[in-house]
């Protein structure tokens, strides 16, 4: 077996090779390709953390995985970590540990957002708003900037002036100016993209400020209670798309508008083409990502795959 540090997965994981492999991934999980269980969550209240324990298998695929992800808020700032178990699909023996402090959790959600502004924004994107200030801000943005690419404007929001100021300058790049404003109405007025990464409990994105044809990708709302939109905003939208039916309605946005649950289409169908995505420059889309299993997965066999030239991978 062996242990794979941070630094390493991190080496064989690049967000281009996550976007193609959560791709897949979506694909084979609604096509029926893929083994899927129910997410474990636990809290420890005492100290504001929050565990999920997630797992999964693509048919095919030399390794299944089983990753434990955490965060614990009551602390500044919030200490994040996890770690990937991957087993061999031949015989169920231990493969490896991916030490990975939580970094493949970032990069496959990154990666979901990527997969999801591919299918459902529109094809040219000037501007760019992102509701969050915290790691998921800079994943979206990174991916969004490899699937389109050539926006020229971000706008971030957050609870903490001085975090949403940092969050700017870290999303500021060459021809892109990213500025901090002071309410979500300013953040999403005229974006053609946004992006909302909180921990939120009460909605934030009301449908009034979106702009025509804009797309939303909603990360934040991953359990029981959470939530992002107003309910409106997916009762209009044209699109609501998901990563997985099942646990949107369950612990995304879904949850709260109940009633649009049947309308709403997984990722794998669109790309598979057998659902319709946008179908004109005005429609509002919407994406749910609740986070799966085989995101995880995908990603964990990018990196086994990688893993011969891992500097410090430990042999046991």
């Amino acid at each position: 077996m062996r242990i794979l540090l941070e630094d390493d997965v991190r080496a064989a994981l690049d967000m281009t090779s996550c976007i193609a492999a959560c791709r897949e991934a979506f694909v084979a999980y609604s096509s029926g390709r893929a083994e899927l269980p129910g997410v474990i969550h636990l809290e420890v209240p005492e100290t504001r953390g929050e565990i999920h324990v997630k797992a999964g298998h693509l048919h095919g695929a030399p390794y299944y995985a089983v990753k434990a992800a955490s965060g614990f808020y009551a602390q500044e700032p919030a200490a994040i970590d996890g770690l990937v178990l991957v087993f061999d699909a031949r015989d169920g023996s231990p493969a490896a540990i991916l030490l990975d402090g939580g970094f493949i959790t970032d990069q496959r959600t990154g990666a979901a957002g990527g997969v999801a502004a591919a299918e459902l924004a529109p094809p040219d994107v000037a501007e760019v708003a992102v509701i969050g200030t915290g790691i998921q801000a800079r994943r979206q943005v990174e991916a969004l900037r490899i699937v389109r690419p050539g926006f020229g404007r971000v706008r971030v929001w957050g609870r903490d002036a001085a975090k949403a100021a940092a969050c700017a300058a870290d999303l500021s790049a060459p021809g892109c100016e990213a500025v901090a404003v002071p309410t979500v109405r300013e953040a999403v007025a005229g974006a053609q993209v946004v992006i909302t990464c909180t921990a939120s409990r009460e909605p934030l994105v009301e449908l009034g400020w979106l702009a025509a044809g804009a797309h939303v990708t909603s990360v934040g709302s991953d359990g029981d209670g959470k939530q992002e939109l107003d309910p409106e905003v997916l009762r209009a939208a044209h699109v609501i798309a998901v990563d997985s039916r099942r646990q949107s309605a369950s612990l995304g946005e879904l949850q709260h508008a109940p009633d649009q649950a049947e309308r709403a289409v997984e990722l794998g169908a669109l790309i598979a083409g057998e659902a319709a995505g946008r179908t004109s420059q005005d429609q509002l889309t919407v994406c749910d990502l609740t986070g799966v299993g085989v995101q995880d997965v995908a990603a964990a066999n990018v990196v086994m795959a990688r893993a011969g030239d891992a500097g410090r991978t430990i042999e046991i």
